[in-house]
């Protein structure tokens, strides 16, 4: 073993104790318990498929019933396990800037009536079937720092439930602005940074995210629907004397710039072509300034005084081939920053294909460590079970440096960094013994009667509705009714 390796090894050991102790402190109920499932989770010879399961393993000290009261009624200090991840070295982008992907990966529960806060979320191809479904289920909003180049690894730094009541953009705006927060606070980023880029998909509206984290070091980049239709940057007093001689009220926005519709786009402002190995050829150009025209209704209906200009660069990028095959479309981007040259849109279309790294993420901890397998009724105790999983893949991304290659005959080797999630996973239970485990040794006690055999449940649960319970206005003369005082 080379001396650098060694180094490795020990400085991962010594993040990961130093993790380990500070994810025990936000246990502060149950914890014992807590931390022991997390364990058995990262040492279980296969995927998990139940939490009682774990039970049975030499890591889990304690009896199942341990387990589901911990779920039920343990407690975990959220904002304080948010803090112990910032804490953490974080990867950084190509141009050594912190890059956060955003996305919401549902967690289904088609068969729970009893269990509140469900909504119905957005899958595709389940069940054999090719068409989009709605499926009941509790949809949770995350939040990743991303590696640079092809990799599955990211670091989650936070999870939120959506709720019957949520606005998913609000929700979702305060949670980047909470982690940001945090990040700065614990010196993973100072002044004269480059801003941390928040990468989106086409799920959300890029500009009224831009709006909605303004004050902070941050830069949106986010897809476009291909039928949208955006303004140009509003002309100067000179353009409008020339365009209209007769006079009038300045516009406040220029000509229309239609995605479907190449004669409305003009010469672009940057335009670059580079040569991949999974895309082959990739053309991007870019126009500056573009912004969406505004109209009070939908998300800004709720809006006071006037709307705002939210300029930005938009850019098209288009492929030769996809990895999997089939004929590419174009995909359209846009950024919160404006002036951009022709390596800044080189790194922006680079950050948005690193956002799909997330999706090996959810991959992983659903099949592997089994984050959707367990059947509980109360999101409080999904909420936990979340959390816990976060820890355990956290874990996994410290102590990779320090994992042995435990490859089956039919793999390939790999480099100690380059190992995948689960290649690290399955030597754990090697690097525990190294690891510090705060966790208590359980003490000896007697199980309850429980329900007296034979007895009937005579407290049947309650059973909920599925979907949003709040309702948006649709018009103005509704929303002032709303806001009207009642008499």
């Amino acid at each position: 073993m080379s001396l650098l390796h060694h180094d490795a090894r020990h400085e991962a050991f010594d993040f990961t104790s130093h993790f380990r102790e500070d994810f025990y402190g936000c246990l502060t109920r149950r914890g014992d318990t807590l931390f022991e499932v997390t364990d058995a989770m990262l040492c279980e010879n296969g995927p998990v498929t139940s939490p009682v399961d774990l039970t049975l393993l030499a890591e889990h000290r304690r009896g199942h019933g341990a387990l589901y009261d911990a779920l039920n009624q343990g407690r975990i200090d959220a904002d304080r396990l948010r803090r112990a991840l910032a804490v953490l070295p974080q990867p950084k982008a190509a141009d050594g800037r912190l890059a956060l992907a955003v996305d919401v990966s549902p967690w289904l529960r088609p068969d729970a009536p009893t269990s509140p806060g469900r909504l119905f979320c957005h899958v595709y191809g389940r069940s054999g079937r090719s068409s989009d479904q709605f499926i009941p289920g509790w949809p949770y909003s995350f939040v990743a720092a991303l590696e640079t180049g092809r990799t599955s690894w990211c670091q989650l730094l936070d999870a939120v439930r959506l709720g019957p009541d949520d606005d998913v953009a609000e929700v979702t705006a305060r949670q980047v602005r909470r982690v940001v927060n945090d990040l700065i606070g614990q010196g993973q980023w100072e002044e004269g940074d480059p801003d941390i880029l928040v990468v989106f998909d086409a799920g959300y509206d890029a500009p009224r995210m831009a709006y909605l984290l303004h004050g902070l070091p941050v830069e949106v980049l986010g897809r476009m629907r291909a039928d949208r239709v955006m303004r140009r940057p509003t002309p100067s007093l000179k353009e409008y004397a020339l365009s209209y001689p007769q006079g009038g009220r300045p516009p406040k926005h220029g000509k229309e710039f239609r995605f479907a519709r190449s004669d409305t786009w003009g010469e672009p402002d940057a335009e670059t072509v580079q040569v991949t190995d999974r895309y082959g050829t990739a053309q991007a150009m870019a126009w500056d300034r573009i912004h969406p025209r505004l109209t009070t209704r939908s998300a800004w209906i709720d809006h006071d005084g006037e709307l705002p200009i939210i300029e930005g660069t938009l850019i098209r990028l288009q492929v030769d081939h996809l990895p999997g095959g089939g004929d590419p479309l174009p995909v359209w981007l846009w950024s919160s920053k404006t002036g951009m040259t022709s390596e800044d849109v080189d790194l922006r279309w680079q950050a948005f294909l690193s956002r799909f790294d997330l999706e090996h993420t959810f991959r992983f901890v659903k099949q592997t460590l089994g984050w959707t397998h367990p059947r509980l009724r109360s999101p409080e105790a999904a909420d936990r079970w979340t959390w816990l999983v976060i820890a355990a893949h956290t874990q996994l991304r410290l102590t990779r440096e320090a994992a042995a290659d435990l490859r089956r005959p039919w793999e390939k080797r790999a480099e100690p960094a380059r190992l995948t999630p689960a290649r690290v996973r399955r030597g754990f239970r090697n690097l525990r013994p190294n690891l510090h485990s705060p966790a208590r040794a359980p003490k000896p006690s007697t199980p309850g009667r429980g329900r007296p055999l034979g007895s009937k449940n005579r407290r049947p649960a309650t059973r909920y509705d599925v979907g949003k319970s709040t309702r948006r206005p649709e018009s103005i003369a509704e929303r002032n009714q709303l806001k009207a005082p009642k008499p």
